[in-house]
């Protein structure tokens, strides 16, 4: 087998997937080999089944550059923000987080890291290779381990490192998101920690690496990413192996059919499509992890805008973030009558103490109404009861408070990555 074969299988994406076949595709070029099927070049989405391809009106995102164009045909999604194609970068139009606390499947947004991309897998060929620092291999199907392991359900967000930096200011490289990079599902899998159990992890072993099926980009580094031993295996975080997503088998676009669960940290650990654990008894050392998603080693991850970061560290839990959902920029309500307004907030896992809801632009705060938990890593929903006396314009603001006292700022840090960002979200309401 050449070195080529090797890569094509380490990475393979199987053909006959039933629904999640490539209904919706037009102009995609598609290599094999054996029973390799993978998107190998640039693909132009839209065609529906009666052969029109619908257009829809320009998304105008609140910074500049911020026209994007909205596109259906991807499969498994609705009309979707897209911010590139090769690989695809898909943002949740923002107005899915007011269906309700957990995410569509269907609007969950989509981030890979190099291009080809899958094509279709084949869930009864599919396997899990667990190896490295072990007492023995393991090779797992998915029906091992849905019957051989306990099952788990969490419901916790996951979030892109980079959501909102499209707002950075000044501007930094990378995906211009808005605040749609993120979504809430309920995950349903199987504990990473019980797995690495039937292994027998060794003596002096510190971290795990992660592999899955997608491929690099012609001469990128391959994404993989390692999580520490001890993060792995302590109950208290809860990190998993999913197959569904809110009921459902996951959409390959999310990661078909084996996905990692890191609840309270960024995206960039949920490593999709995954087919390969190996136990490490040195930090892994590659381009995802000693480059690629850092912070500034400082409380803040800030640095003064435009200055680089004396030290990093790899990027870790999300902070609070808190959002409107039912009500934007520059809507109109009217004076002397009530409005219901509703939002999210979330953060690394300690929990939502309280939201703050201002209507005069910061100066006073009033507690906004919680809705009941779904657990610690999720959203969590608020409302607050909006009464204008009289027209003008009025801004709203909006801050969490998380159980471990942090909360957000009045003025967005900076970092180099324009990652993390969790400013007080603030909208301009005009009352008539």
């Amino acid at each position: 087998m050449t070195d080529d074969d090797k890569k094509l299988d380490r990475r393979r994406f199987i053909r006959n997937t039933g629904l999640l076949g490539l209904t919706g595709l037009v102009g995609a070029k598609i290599a094999q080999a054996g029973d390799v099927a993978f998107l190998a070049d640039d693909v132009t989405y839209g065609k529906e089944a009666s052969g029109a391809i619908p257009t829809y009106p320009n998304i105008e995102q609140p910074f500049g550059n911020g026209t994007r164009q909205l596109v259906s045909g991807y499969p498994g999604k609705r009309p979707m923000i897209r911010l590139t194609t090769r690989p695809p970068q898909l943002e949740t139009p923002f107005s899915a987080f007011d269906e309700g606390v957990l995410t569509p499947n269907d609007a969950f947004y989509v981030r890979y890291h190099g291009a080809p991309f899958p094509a279709a897998v084949d869930a009864n060929a599919f396997r899990l290779s667990i190896g490295g620092n072990v007492a023995r291999s393991l090779t797992l199907s998915l029906s091992d381990l849905k019957t051989k392991f306990p099952i788990r359900e969490i419901v916790a967000v996951c979030e892109c490192s980079g959501n909102g930096r499209g707002f950075s200011q000044p501007r930094v490289k990378g995906g211009q998101y808005a605040n749609g990079a993120m979504g809430n599902a309920r995950w349903t899998g199987v504990r990473l920690k019980d797995v690495l159990n039937a292994a027998g992890v060794r003596a002096g072993s510190v971290q795990i690496s992660m592999n899955g099926l997608d491929a690099p980009s012609e001469d990128g580094p391959d994404f993989v990413k390692a999580l520490n031993m001890t993060q792995v295996m302590d109950d208290n975080e809860e990190v998993m192996l999913a197959f569904q997503m809110n009921g459902a088998d996951l959409p390959l676009l999310n990661g078909f059919p084996l996905r990692v669960v890191v609840p309270g940290y960024y995206a960039t650990y949920w490593v999709k499509h995954i087919n390969k654990i190996s136990v490490l008894k040195t930090p892994l050392d590659n381009f995802y992890m000693s480059t690629a998603y850092r912070i500034p080693d400082n409380a803040c991850a800030c640095v003064p805008p435009g200055e680089k970061p004396a030290s990093t560290v790899p990027i870790n839990r999300l902070n609070v973030r808190s959002f409107f959902t039912s009500i934007s920029d520059g809507s109109e309500v009217l004076a002397g009558y009530p409005t219901t307004i509703k939002g999210i907030a979330f953060d690394g896992g300690s929990g939502i103490r309280s939201v703050q809801v201002s209507e005069d632009d910061g100066l006073n705060w009033t507690d906004a109404k919680l809705s009941p938990s779904l657990g610690r890593y999720s959203f969590q929903e608020w409302t607050h009861n909006f009464i204008p006396t009289q027209a003008g314009q009025y801004k709203l603001k909006v801050r969490a408070i998380s159980n471990n006292l942090e909360t957000q700022p009045e003025v967005a840090p900076w970092n180099p990555s324009g990652y993390m960002r969790n400013v007080v979200e603030a909208i301009s309401v005009n009352v008539v």
